[in-house]
């Protein structure tokens, strides 16, 4: 009889440890939902005690009491979701106080991962840090240290290799970064200044992230035009040093890549084949960054993506067209950068450009800006500066058109985290920074059935904490941190589009951060108990 209660409560994912602890008091007490623990493991009814931020007991707690009891009943309970490419905190130095990332709240997100893309050298880093502690932060936040940031502070934009002085420097500023807590190291080699890089100048850096566990994270080098090689680049990065590879925003971009996503899985399975744990983050989007078309004209001595107005942008590009000499530097600017450096176009093509709303001419939504000029017979820069000028508002594209098939193709990998490349919604608005989480559990997991919602779970917890060296996370389980997100599994969706991007998610009904409540309800506590994670040793 004894054997067979034990066999049950086993089966039933109940630790021994929490029968015995039913009659204990708790801060907060979940009672009666079904926990999706982050493993990947079939959800099983239990009821979970916290206590001084942390779960303290996981089973059926009968007798248990706590001064705040929240029923949970026909709702998921599922360790709070973390974010592994964000770049929400890049705003906090300028944001009002307290910091609460509403946007990612109600997703289920506790945790953000700033400084993708190479962005932060530790002087760069700092002040973020300080202001999303002295105002207060509604997630946890951790942080790459980045390639990009370190490379400008060192050489500035140099299109030069360092010195071996100057890589020194840059190495003991990548020790620097990993010192203060750093998940590894991040590079944007599709961007200035890290575009000038050579491969063995990211290998030297990564290294110094070997002795700390770390982890390298890259925005590869030219994910449009040599998709393979660049996905290959940031493995060999990652094996060179030792160190966990992970591609960023990974996905087959453009017309040229279109049906090709399998050649990086096939890429990535065979690094894994041979030991090195390669994974990948992705946002369930057949679309990358929005821009309005004018933003992909480059004027000569204007940075790229300078903020100007659709009329100055149509006025300075009137003035040039007028001039066959100008108007040969305007497209030779945008078409290839200035002095070999960054732009949009050299980066994606035109066959990447999707047009995604044109409130004055609807008919040009979904068309592709090469297609379109093909069928014009145009040249693609004539009909970008053409629609530009015709415009009396903003034509919105995105500036890396996907495929719906190679997203889903991407998605169902094991090794493929959810993440959201979120940004301020003043910044760069996608649906992406109000809806990845929510649009995985609804869409996908639940109306296309791509994988079950334990898988979905996984895929934003146990995952990225795990990759990410981010221990006490990802789970529910005793002694862990008491992040969960509490929803319902039949109604929790998106609802942002490309045309209204700031739409927040639906079926969030409660959300802990560091067993704080953050959302109560379904609606925002007001309360900001977020705090900075560093990076972890196993076991510690």
């Amino acid at each position: 009889m004894i054997r067979s209660v034990l066999k049950a409560a086993l089966c039933a994912g109940v630790a021994l440890a929490g029968a015995a602890a039913s009659a204990e008091t708790y801060d907060i007490l979940i009672k009666g939902g079904n926990v999706i623990d982050g493993t990947g493991k079939p959800g099983f009814a239990a009821d979970v005690g916290i206590r001084a931020g942390r779960i303290a007991f996981v089973g059926t707690a009968a007798d248990a009491t706590a001064p705040v009891t929240i029923d949970a009943r026909g709702l998921a309970v599922a360790p709070g979701f973390i974010d592994a490419h964000n770049h929400m905190p890049e705003e906090a130095p300028t944001a009002k106080a307290p910091f609460l990332d509403e946007q990612f709240l109600t997703q289920g997100v506790t945790t953000v991962v700033a400084g993708p893309d190479g962005r932060f050298s530790p002087n760069q880093l700092r002040p973020v840090l300080d202001a999303m502690k002295t105002k207060g932060s509604g997630t946890n936040y951790a942080c790459y240290i980045g390639g990009n940031g370190i490379r400008e502070d060192v050489i500035g934009g140099a299109n030069r290799a360092p010195t071996a002085a100057e890589l020194d420097r840059m190495k003991a500023l990548v020790r620097e970064g990993m010192e203060m807590g750093c998940v590894g190291l991040s590079t944007g080699l599709m961007y200035e200044p890290a575009m000038f890089s050579k491969t063995d100048e990211i290998v030297a850096m990564a290294k110094e992230v070997t002795p700390y566990d770390g982890t390298y994270d890259s925005h590869t080098r030219n994910p449009v035009k040599d998709m393979v090689g660049s996905e290959k680049e940031a493995i060999d990065i990652g094996l060179a040093a030792r160190i966990p590879p992970k591609l960023g925003h990974l996905k087959a971009v453009g017309l040229g890549n279109k049906g090709r996503i399998g050649d990086v899985v096939s890429l990535v399975e065979a690094a894994r084949a041979q030991g090195v744990d390669a994974v990948a983050d992705q946002y369930p989007y057949d679309g990358a960054a929005t821009a309005p078309l004018a933003y992909a004209i480059i004027f000569p001595g204007s940075p790229p993506g300078a903020p100007l107005s659709l009329a100055q942008v149509q006025a300075k590009l009137r003035e040039a067209i007028a001039d066959p000499a100008k108007k040969a530097a305007v497209r030779a600017a945008t078409n290839n950068g200035v002095d070999g450096g960054f732009s949009w176009v050299k980066a994606v093509g035109y066959g990447s450009m999707r047009i995604v709303d044109s409130p004055d001419d609807p008919a040009l939504v979904d068309k592709n800006l090469q297609l379109l000029a093909d069928s014009r017979k145009q040249d693609p820069f004539d009909l970008l500066a053409e629609l530009v000028l015709n415009s009396k508002s903003d034509v919105l594209m995105t500036l890396g058109s996907i495929d719906e098939a190679d997203v889903q193709k991407l998605m169902v990998q094991p090794w493929v985290m959810i993440a959201s490349d979120g940004t301020p919604m003043s910044y760069s608005p996608h649906p992406r920074s109000t809806g990845s989480f929510t649009r995985v559990l609804g869409h996908y997991s639940r109306d296309l059935k791509l994988f079950p919602l334990e898988e979905a779970v996984r895929k934003m917890t146990s995952l990225p904490a795990d990759h990410l060296r981010l221990y006490d996370r990802g789970r529910i389980a005793e002694g862990k941190v008491a992040d969960i997100a509490i929803f319902d599994p039949k109604t929790v969706r998106d609802r942002s589009t490309y045309v209204q991007p700031n739409l927040l998610s639906e079926g969030m009904v409660h959300v802990l951060v560091n067993g704080q409540p953050v959302i109560r309800d379904g609606k925002v506590t007001g309360t900001a108990p977020g705090t900075f994670v560093a990076r972890q040793k196993k076991g510690g």
